[in-house]
């Protein structure tokens, strides 16, 4: 693999995060990253993104509208070509997965 190509997809992938930090949940004032929605992003040589997040509930109100979010916010990015989200509610959202803080700005520390 060319050397460049991995700082290239590290470097994506920080963008990727600063873009998801945009995001927030509707009903919790803390972006989606901090509340550990986002379970995984991956970012391929071409430069194509896949995110697998999950959403509180799956009664979520934004359960249709995040998605959409947060693929045409990444979709926004110079160097992304393509990226497509994937929910899933396996493992379900806890407010364990909640970066500190995300705790800390709900008063749960």
């Amino acid at each position: 693999m060319d050397p460049h190509t991995a700082i290239d997809t590290q470097e994506l992938g920080e963008k990727i995060v600063r873009v998801l930090k945009t995001i927030y949940d509707p009903e919790i004032p803390v972006d989606i990253y901090e509340l550990g929605l986002i379970y995984d992003v991956f970012v391929n040589e071409d430069q194509e993104v896949k995110i697998l997040m999950t959403l509180t509930s799956p009664n979520c109100p934004v359960a249709e509208s995040l998605p959409v979010e947060v693929e045409e916010k990444v979709k926004s990015l110079d160097m992304v070509k393509d990226a497509e989200v994937e929910i899933t509610f396996d493992p379900p959202w806890t407010q364990d997965l909640m970066s500190e803080e995300a705790k800390l700005e709900l008063g749960l520390l």
